[in-house]
């Protein structure tokens, strides 16, 4: 499976520490292999189209994401700090999603 992703999502990962960067890089891996397949721990279904990755270690880092056929599109990421996804995250990741959607993904 493709997986595609977007400068914001880069400079991101890009930023972590060495260690969060490998296990984001080998999450995303686990995605291009198992695609639809992949599920707990590594992923989960947050809504209809969007689900997030999840990566733990000394940042709990998440990254939703939303498939079109064969394909998987990054959304959004975020380092997470609570138990519940915020708010504030979920309705970018929302918006995101729909842009994406207006444009025929």
């Amino acid at each position: 499976m493709q997986v595609y992703t977007n400068a914001e999502i880069e400079k991101f990962t890009q930023a972590l520490q060495a260690e969060a960067r490998a296990k984001v890089a080998r999450t995303i891996e686990l995605l291009e292999t198992f695609g639809h397949t992949l599920t707990f721990p590594h992923s989960k279904k947050v809504t209809k189209d969007l689900f997030e990755l999840k990566i733990k270690g000394r940042q709990e880092i998440r990254i939703f994401y939303t498939f079109d056929k064969n394909s998987a599109y990054l959304l959004h990421d975020f380092v997470k700090k609570q138990q519940k996804i915020p708010q504030k995250e979920l309705k970018q990741a929302l918006k995101k999603l729909n842009a994406l959607t207006q444009y025929n993904i």
